[in-house]
């Protein structure tokens, strides 16, 4: 998977029809006419062995005889003949196929293997990349490329459109030709034998045509291929997509809360924010979150201010904005005051900000400026609503004035209803995003409002892990590797909460007895009241056979409570195993909220997270939201933020806040049980209570299977890869840790650059740098580990931190050809030996991956760099006011 060759499918100079045909309405004749009507520059080659011409154009009777090779070739030919035409193809030259044969998958060989395989096998050793099969083809209308059967041609514009359905393609088109919406690049997927949607995302995420793109699939394949992809496009542009399949698929019969709630479409949800990406749900939905996110700014929050003049649309705005996670914005006193004195006194004196249906343009632009000076505001909504005695027009234009007299330009979003052209004009060409609908308004206010969210996760500054947070792994693992030598595929109670501990998650001290006798002496010097339930390897919900017994407040009460559970158990389950019982105090915690926390393994994306409101109606009340290990304090508190419970935890009349940082220590624990131990496949917290004196595990499952792959390698987002550490002493004698860049290092980044002298800046950046934004020093210290790796030289700071001493860097290409370095050390410590280190570990690192080459660029006064990569190996040769500098990692030969 990579962009070998896209270059050829996307930006084709001579192309190939095989299969192109002069019958109407066949696939071979609607895509060389296609082709031919698009304005394609290059030369356009029907083949077909029967027709002299097709369409007016020489055909060629067989792929060999074309005058010159095709960097594209269109197939559209039966099945059987796909295999070989790909490898005939590859001979001749092309790079690219298009394959927009459908039937591929349907039937095998005597070896097994499918049409598909056998395409794929003639592909790889010519390195031809291969679209579909079964796909519409491609557009590049600003090259005038149409290789589609597509109805209509697309326009051209600045969106890329990338569909796993054909359908949904001509569905688009017609949408977009309707509505004056152009594209980039138009590309349908088909069924990804090889190029698929990250590729694809890889390709688009540098191209400067792109201004947006935006998905439509129905399933992933490669998810951490995936999520790499769209995290990187994300950070450039933005990325939209609708995901359709929204039922649970896939899932093997779950056997925790957790594994029956993790929903396959609730995962996708949580990757897709993850990935800082953009959710939508209909066709139209996509296009107008994309305009309005290529017209505004990122709003800062999700306070709503709505100006109109009509009562009925600003209660339709509020319902739909309530709804959809917004709020009203409260306003100041000082901006009522201001209102107060521009509205007639029947105003509302409120937000919405109702003007009464008289409002003429100047009533709306004094509402506008007071409103938008408010500190509690993010964005405005104005509104109008046509009356025969004020001017729609009028209003549109004081609208549009009045923006242009602000300092501060607000966040601003205008909804004209009616037929008022010629006021949705005017502020259109004030660059106010307009909408017809409040409903349409508001949405694009959520759209921009979860959009800045997920962008946050994207590129936050999380803070350091606790130092006292040191798990004892190997405890955990010989838990977990002795139930596995039993053949269970569950651990016990006692197990589970063994191995939470063992991550420094409190529970609630348990004891195991083999008889009811035995649990009613161990009930005593635990202290009445206790908590009794059965103990089977075979029953995972015990409530289901009754074998959970609370409030016992003696021993007799003990003793027979484990009798009676001892018979349900075996009238219910004849089969059980019964392994005796566990007893526990019970945790007398008034005002706690009982939360559910698990893991679970999603066929797609591998381990997820849950979290949410617990108890044993955990299914019927729905309050539950879904993340991705690996996970750092910022994201954990997202996580909670997401649920409903989480208003209750932050304390309500005169019950206290819960200890939140306490979760999030649970949180970021359970998050290193599933990265540290790739055995557990489900996990189950429930009830965790939560109070203002901590967060305590009552109950504990884990669900167990043999797995050979580390457990990193499990995961859709690799994580900080803690084994690349290692130390270095420099030549004054101090040691410093050489490790892998993270996303808490931004302040010490920040503190860093401010040390460099102005010449290392140039060095570095190739010109003058002025301010460092929040958003530059993310970029530096969020990286994705799957692509990217910075290596940087730290020692404890003075004031408890770290100080960063210098940083190299190496971004490989998505094929893991090339990687190009970066390389900076502190002005005051050169000399010490940091450079070489610095240099040999990105290279080591380089190699072990497998990269190629490694490749610079230099400035040539930077006389210090260039003789110590020639020291290192390097070659070096001049490229315009620059050297370039290359270092080979693998062997050619």
């Amino acid at each position: 998977m990579s962009i070998r060759n896209l270059d050829a499918l996307f930006e084709p100079r001579a192309i190939a029809v095989v299969g192109a045909s002069n019958r109407p309405r066949s696939v071979g004749h609607v895509v060389t006419r296609n082709l031919l009507r698009g304005g394609f520059q290059g030369p356009v080659m029907p083949v077909n062995p029967d027709q002299r011409a097709v369409a007016g154009v020489l055909a060629y009777p067989d792929v060999t005889q074309l005058p010159q090779p095709p960097d594209l070739a269109v197939v559209c030919t039966p099945p059987e003949t796909v295999p070989e035409l790909v490898a005939r193809l590859g001979d001749a030259g092309a790079r690219a196929v298009a394959v927009l044969t459908a039937g591929l998958a349907l039937d095998t060989d005597e070896k097994g293997r499918s049409l598909v395989d056998r395409m794929l096998e003639a592909a790889r050793p010519r390195r031809v990349r291969v679209l579909g099969p079964n796909c519409l083809g491609l557009l590049v209308p600003g090259i005038g490329l149409n290789a589609s059967f597509a109805h209509v041609p697309a326009q051209p514009g600045k969106l890329a459109f990338l569909s796993q359905s054909g359908a949904f393609c001509t569905a688009a088109l017609d949408w977009a030709r309707d509505n004056g919406v152009g594209f980039s690049h138009f590309v349908s997927l088909g069924d990804s034998a090889d190029v698929d949607v990250g590729d694809v995302l890889d390709y688009l995420a540098t191209d400067h045509s792109t201004r947006a793109i935006l998905l439509y699939l129905e399933s992933i394949g490669a998810a951490r291929h995936f999520m790499s992809a769209a995290r990187a496009a994300a950070r450039s542009k933005p990325v939209l997509i609708v995901k359709s399949g929204r039922v649970s698929e896939g899932a093997r019969a779950a056997r925790s809360h957790t594994g029956a709630l993790a929903g396959s479409d609730a995962v996708y949800e949580a990757a897709f924010r993850r990935a800082g990406m953009l959710r939508v749900y209909e066709i139209d939905e996509l296009f107008g979150a994309a305009e309005t996110l290529g017209r505004t700014r990122g709003v800062p929050g999700d306070r709503l201010a709505i100006v109109t003049n009509g009562g009925g649309p600003g209660v339709m705005a509020t319902d739909t904005l309530v709804a959809g996670g917004g709020r009203l914005a409260e306003l100041s006193p000082e901006t009522l005051e201001r209102l107060d004195a521009a509205l007639p006194s029947t105003w509302s004196r409120a937000n919405p900000v109702d003007l009464i249906g008289d409002a003429p343009g100047e009533r709306y632009a004094k509402a506008l400026e007071a409103v938008a000076a408010d500190e509690g505001v993010d964005a405005v909504l104005v509104m109008n609503a046509p009356t025969a005695i004020a001017s729609s027009e009028e209003a549109a234009e004081a609208l549009a004035a009045a923006l242009r007299g602000m300092r501060r330009r607000p966040h601003l979003l205008a909804c004209w209803m009616g037929r008022s052209d010629a006021a949705r004009r005017t502020l259109r060409d004030a660059g106010i995003p307009t909408y017809d609908s409040p409903a349409d308004a508001v949405r694009a206010f959520l759209h921009m409002m979860h959009y800045r969210r997920n962008q946050e996760l994207l590129t936050e500054t999380p803070a350091s892990l606790p130092e006292e947070f040191v798990p004892r792994t190997e405890a955990a693992r010989a838990v977990i590797d002795a139930a596995l030598a039993q053949g269970r595929s569950m651990l016990t109670e006692p197990e589970a909460k063994s191995v939470l501990e063992a991550y420094g998650v409190d529970t609630v001290p348990t004891r195991v007895a083999a008889t009811p006798e035995a649990a009613a002496e161990l009930a005593a010097p635990l202290g009445f009241p206790v908590a009794v339930k059965i103990l089977s390897r075979d029953v995972t919900h015990k409530s289901d056979v009754g074998g959970v017994a609370l409030d016992l407040g003696s021993e007799e009460a003990v003793r027979d409570a484990a009798q009676a559970m001892t018979q349900r158990l075996h009238d219910l389950v004849p089969d059980a195993r019964h392994d005796g019982f566990t007893v526990q105090p019970m945790a007398r915690r008034p005002g706690a909220v009982e939360l559910i926390l698990g893991a679970t393994t999603d066929p797609v994306f591998g381990p997820v997270l849950l979290f949410g409101r617990g108890g044993t109606a955990t299914e019927v009340i729905g309050d539950r939201a879904i993340g991705f290990p690996p996970l750092n304090e910022n994201l954990a508190r997202a996580l909670v933020g997401r649920t409903r419970v989480s208003r209750r935890l932050m304390g309500y009349r005169e019950q206290p806040a819960a200890d939140l940082a306490a979760l999030t220590r649970v949180l970021i624990a359970v998050s290193h049980i599933v990265t540290d131990l790739p055995e557990v496949v489900e996990l189950d917290v429930n009830p965790l209570l939560a109070d203002e004196k901590g967060v305590v595990a009552l109950d504990a499952r884990i669900a167990i299977e043999p797995c050979e792959a580390a457990g990193p390698e499990r995961l859709a987002i690799r994580p900080y890869p803690q084994g690349l550490e290692d130390r270095y002493t420099m030549k004054d004698g101090r040691e410093v840790l050489l490790r892998p860049i993270r996303p808490e290092d931004e302040p010490a980044h920040r503190d860093f650059l401010s040390r460099l002298s102005p010449e290392d800046m140039r060095f570095r950046f190739f010109g003058v740098v002025r301010e460092m934004t929040h958003a530059d020093l993310a970029r530096f210290t969020q990286i994705d580990y799957d692509r990217e790796m910075a290596f940087i030289a730290t020692i404890p700071g003075a004031a408890g931190g770290s100080e960063t001493l210098g940083v190299v860097r190496a971004v490989a290409d998505p094929d893991n050809q090339e990687a190009e370095y970066a390389i900076v050390v502190r002005t005051d410590l050169k000399g010490q030996g940091l450079g070489r280190a610095l240099m040999e570990k990105i290279i080591r690192y380089l190699r072990q991956r497998g990269t190629r080459e490694v490749v610079g660029t230099v400035l040539p006064e930077n006389r210090a760099m260039l003789e110590l990569v020639r020291r290192m190996g390097f070659r070096s040769h001049r490229l315009g006011d620059a050297v370039e500098v290359r270092l080979p990692l693998v062997s050619r030969g």
